[in-house]
């Protein structure tokens, strides 16, 4: 059944004629007929008696009138909650972060202080998940975007560095080229395949004494003087400020990575989604100046 031609039918009924429902519709009059005689032909029954004083509903007319106008009030109620909810930002916002992404908690947490009703439901995996099959609304993307069906929002540009605690670096001494490397031990961020570093332009093999998708845990080894490893700047960011961690060989840099907000190009963003695309934007500032410091 058309909603349309029954709230058509609905609009008729309450003015009393056609001509009355046709302009308080803000459609032409030929139109609300030719639609009211199709809502008649599809359900087989005569639904108004026409006359020169105007309309007046059959039975069949009023049976249905009692339960399409009580519809038709409560989507017009549950519109304006819709309405409301996205005025006043409140509702749900369900997001996919990449596991161990330790800055976008700032992020959120300065997200949720800015918008208190909006509840936030975050679900963390490295897989590249369907945005609409998991019933997510916006995701994370680390890395370049290509052949992407999803509009993506970028939000920053930086580089991997190559860092060792100095308890390490005392040891062996400092890195003076890509090939020295060799002689320190490595751990990479891996999904069971052999890592490579593009450092400069230069391709590096480690022999990695340590591969792991977590660069908390990679992290954690490189502060205890374990390991030479690569991390995000703004993981290794506190540990450099603080003396706990040093970078190595700054002039052969590692490759741009980018962090990308993604969110179906099919589904109009809501009022939520769109606040929370334009918050991460004016909050990676903050982002950016942790890039800067650990240069």
């Amino acid at each position: 059944m058309d909603l349309n031609a029954i709230r058509m039918f609905v609009s008729v009924a309450q003015a009393g004629s056609l001509s009355a429902a046709a302009e308080r519709l803000s459609i032409p009059l030929p139109t609300l007929s030719r639609r009211i005689r199709e809502l008649e032909q599809q359900l087989k029954v005569q639904l108004l008696e026409r006359s020169v004083r105007g309309t007046k509903l059959t039975d069949s007319g009023a049976r249905l009138y009692e339960h399409a106008s009580r519809g038709i009030e409560a989507l017009l109620e549950g519109q304006q909650a819709v309405v409301s909810d996205q005025a006043q930002l409140k509702g749900c916002l369900r997001l996919s972060l990449p596991p161990s992404f330790e800055p976008w908690w700032d992020v959120l947490s300065a997200f949720q202080d800015r918008y208190p009703q909006i509840q936030l439901s975050v679900y963390t995996t490295e897989r590249r998940i369907d945005l609409i099959e998991d019933g997510v609304d916006v995701v994370l993307r680390v890395g370049m975007i290509e052949h992407e069906t999803m509009i993506a929002r970028h939000m920053l540009t930086y580089r991997h560095i190559l860092v060792a605690s100095p308890r390490l670096i005392e040891r062996l001494g400092v890195p003076d080229t890509v090939e020295a490397l060799h002689d320190y031990p490595c751990a990479t961020w891996s999904k069971g395949t052999d890592a490579t570093w593009l450092l400069g332009g230069q391709v590096f093999k480690p022999e990695a004494k340590l591969s792991t998708n977590d660069y908390a845990h990679l992290r954690s080894r490189a502060l205890a003087g374990d390991v030479v490893t690569e991390l995000p700047p703004f993981l290794a960011a506190k540990a450099i400020r603080d003396g706990g961690l040093l970078v190595l060989l700054p002039e052969h840099p590692l490759p741009e990575q980018q962090i990308n907000l993604l969110y179906p190009s099919h589904r109009h963003p809501s009022a939520i989604v769109r606040a929370y695309l334009d918050f991460a934007q004016e909050y990676l500032g903050f982002l950016a100046e942790v890039s800067i410091a650990s240069r």
